[in-house]
């Protein structure tokens, strides 16, 4: 019998990737995503795409009950620090109720949900670094705050069912299908403008750090995670400034150009490291690809996509 899986937010950059994984592994994927942000033309022709807003409680549990899934992918959010900061309840209705009506339908089914949540907007500016899944979260922002609410949700839904559902804290994925303008990705902006020859912002003066992990490698991670109960650092455990990551970008275009440098927006971390050793001993994951090449990789793809918008 063929094995079903529901991915919500499979229209998006990360969800579009998850799909192409479970098909490629014989899933039957029906994808739920409102299109506020994701595109239908990422998602395959062999999915079933649901056009539906998880906070539309009733139309998510008719889908999940007809679909009867063996596993739910849920990367459905308001992803956005910034877009969190200036609508807070929207924020809030996405990711905390989104998430609780994620879970509540899972369990009529009895089935594990794997949920994407953040790292680096989780822990705050003050955590040791690297930053391992003990740390008390202590958010910045609207949008830390929700997904840290939603978490709780998916635990608490777990223990109380025993049904394994999984949390994986995401650093700052990048990768091919990234949107510049709806979605937040700094590679995927400083692209566009290398693309189009204009000088980007580099906010924090180009000095904040994050953990960049390469969207094929944040897709093995969650399908590792399916079935599991925890959470979990998926991430590469590695630095990297946004000064480092124009450079990179630039050198891989042949191009240079001076940017902009301004100030950290509200709600923005200065710094972010993640430990990923718990991700390596209990999922058997590692990610295998360097910032370098995953810059390179990324940089050449979406200019491709851009090119035939």
């Amino acid at each position: 019998m063929t094995r079903s899986a529901i991915v919500t937010g499979g229209a998006g950059f990360i969800g579009s990737h998850v799909v192409d994984a479970l098909l490629a592994d014989g899933y039957r994927v029906t994808v739920v995503d409102d299109l506020s942000t994701g595109d239908r033309a990422r998602v395959a022709p062999e999915a079933d795409l649901r056009e539906l807003d998880i906070v539309d409680r009733p139309a998510l549990q008719a889908v999940v009950a007809e679909v009867e899934p063996s596993a739910i992918f849920h990367l459905a959010a308001q992803a956005s620090v910034v877009a969190s900061v200036e609508d807070p309840l929207r924020d809030c209705q996405v990711n905390v109720a989104g998430t609780l009506n994620v879970v509540d339908a899972a369990g009529k089914l009895g089935a594990p949900v794997v949920f994407t949540s953040t790292g680096g907007a989780l822990y705050g500016d003050d955590a040791p670094m690297p930053t391992s899944e003990d740390r008390i979260p202590a958010p910045l922002s609207p949008y830390g705050a929700s997904k840290w609410a939603a978490e709780a949700y998916v635990n608490t839904w777990s223990l109380s069912s025993g049904i394994p559902h999984a949390v994986c804290r995401l650093g700052n994925v990048y990768g091919p299908r990234q949107n510049p303008h709806g979605e937040a990705g700094v590679v995927a902006i400083f692209t566009d403008h290398l693309y189009s020859g204009r000088a980007p912002k580099l906010y924090g003066q180009g000095k904040p750090t994050r953990d960049y992990v390469y969207v094929g490698d944040v897709v093995s991670a969650l399908l590792a995670a399916a079935g599991k109960a925890g959470t979990y650092n998926i991430a590469t455990g590695v630095e990297t400034d946004v000064s480092t990551v124009w450079k990179e970008l630039s050198d891989a275009a042949g191009k240079h150009i001076e940017p902009e440098l301004a100030d950290l927006r509200p709600g923005e971390l200065q710094h972010s490291r993640l430990d990923i050793s718990r991700a390596k001993r209990e999922l058997g994951w590692s990610p295998k690809v360097a910032i370098a090449e995953g810059l390179r990789r990324t940089y050449e793809t979406l200019i491709e996509e851009f090119e035939q918008r």
